[in-house]
Order: structure tokens, then C-alpha cells, then sequence
């Protein structure tokens, strides 16, 4: 039996006097792949970064209702939006490694939070880039530069560069955007190994991506959250004629 690990509840989300969230009830299960679908503009990138308050850094943002994190409110003054994000990371369209090495790529993180202890970092490179699947590819080159990788390796560094700083949730907004298609199946196969020990939610486009990968999920029209089921459940048998028409192509 799965549990919350996130819930949104009756969440909105204003820029200035746009209202980008409407109302979004969502649970997010524990070790389980959650896609976010729908067309462009639709709200999802825009959910997606409530989840870990990128938002904040949007100047005029506003946010209503509730975003839980194991129960807990993570918008409540207590929260620290720095520890918050290392519990909960992120992965962008666009592979950004550092300009350094893969090494100290992925060490950045632990660095940053304290860890000094040489052969503990090396131990923690290494896990790191196993669980990314990267290690065998890089483990005879981790002190060359992060930018001579090809863009789909950039990619799961900077996943590896997440894990290092053991995160329990991954957000990831169209990850494979910008990788080619053999890429693509080492990021999903990636991906689907990774739900053992992280929760994730991916936005994605490409709806046969969300088929194959994902074990929820969510449509999304207008900031408003249409419907949500099992992935095999919404398009199989989708029961709003709004994510009938999206999943069969007759409109996004």
C-alpha cells in the first residue's frame, strides 16, 4: 500500500493578477513515477515548481492553500526553502552541468552542505553515478570536464549530482526534451529504476513517454487539474471528455 509522500490541496497560484493554478488537488504517492501531461501553458512546469517553492523566486508570485511534504506544510514560515530543495530536486529540460569536473560536478553538493571527508566523497561520487547509471561510461575520466559529455550523459550527471545530496523527491520538467531517442530510453530506463528509493514527478510532452514510465497521472488544462488515475486507466479510459480529446490527439 503506497502512501502520500506530497499532497497539493485546493492550491492556487497567482503571478501578479494571473491566476496560473486553480484549485489543484493532487496526491503525490512514495516510490511511485507521477506524469504531469497536457498542452503547453497549461500549468504543469508552473505545479511542478510549487512542489519545491522555485516559485519564490518569481517576483509577485502568490500562492494559496496547501503543499504537504510527509504531512507537513512546506510554505509555512518554519520551512527553510534551502533544505527544502535538497529534499526534493529538481531536473531541467536543458542538461546544466557546473564548468568543472564530472568529479567535482557531483561533490558540489555534498561540498556545500559540509562534507569534508576525502575517501567518504569518493564513496559517495561513485554511489552517485552508479545510481544514475553513469559510472561505467565516466569512471576513467572524472576529472575532465562535465561540458565534453554528450548531452544525454549531462543529463544523468546532473541527475547523479541531485542523488549525492540525498534528496527523497525528484521533480523533472521534460527531461528528455532535448536528448535523441537512444538517450531518451537510458533516461526512462533510469528513471523507472530510480522510483525504488525517490518519488518522482515528471512533466512531460510526449504522452507515449507518460505511458511508459509513469504509474499515475495527471491531466492538466488551463491551470485547472482535469483528471488524474492510473496512467493506464487515463488513457485507456479517461473519464472527462476534456483528457479524451487531449489523449487522442484531437486538440494540444
Amino acid at each position: 500500500m503506497s502512501i502520500n509522500k506530497m499532497e497539493t490541496q485546493d492550491l492556487d497560484l497567482y503571478y501578479g493578477s494571473f491566476q496560473a493554478l486553480k484549485s489543484v488537488y493532487l496526491p503525490i504517492l512514495a516510490n511511485k513515477v507521477t506524469a504531469l501531461i497536457g498542452p503547453s501553458g497549461c500549468g504543469k512546469s508552473t505545479f511542478l515548481k510549487t512542489l519545491n517553492r522555485m516559485n519564490d523566486l518569481i517576483e509577485g508570485t502568490i500562492v494559496k492553500g496547501k503543499v504537504l511534504l510527509d504531512g507537513e506544510e512546506i510554505y509555512s514560515p518554519e520551512t527553510d526553502p534551502v533544505n527544502l530543495r535538497k529534499r526534493i530536486g529538481m531536473v531541467f529540460q536543458k542538461p546544466n552541468p557546473f564548468p568543472m569536473s564530472i568529479y567535482d560536478n557531483v561533490a558540489y553538493g555534498p561540498r556545500a552542505h559540509g562534507f569534508k571527508n576525502k575517501q567518504e566523497l569518493n564513496e559517495l561520487v561513485e554511489k552517485s553515478l552508479k545510481e544514475a547509471a553513469l559510472w561505467d561510461e565516466v569512471s576513467d575520466r572524472l576529472s575532465r570536464s562535465a561540458l565534453q559529455l554528450s548531452g544525454g550523459q549531462q543529463q544523468r550527471l546532473v541527475i547523479a549530482r541531485l542523488l549525492a545530496v540525498q534528496p527523497e523527491v525528484l521533480l523533472m520538467d521534460e527531461p528528455a526534451s532535448a536528448l535523441d531517442p537512444i538517450s531518451t530510453t537510458k533516461l526512462e530506463d533510469l528513471i523507472i529504476d530510480l522510483k525504488k528509493q525517490y518519488t518522482i514527478i515528471i512533466v512531460t510532452h510526449n504522452m507515449q513517454q507518460a505511458a511508459r514510465i509513469s504509474d499515475y497521472t495527471a491531466f492538466f488544462l488551463n491551470g485547472e487539474m482535469i483528471e488524474y488515475s492510473f496512467t493506464k486507466e487515463l488513457f485507456t479510459s479517461p473519464q472527462s471528455k476534456q483528457t479524451e480529446d487531449y489523449v487522442t490527439g484531437r486538440f494540444g
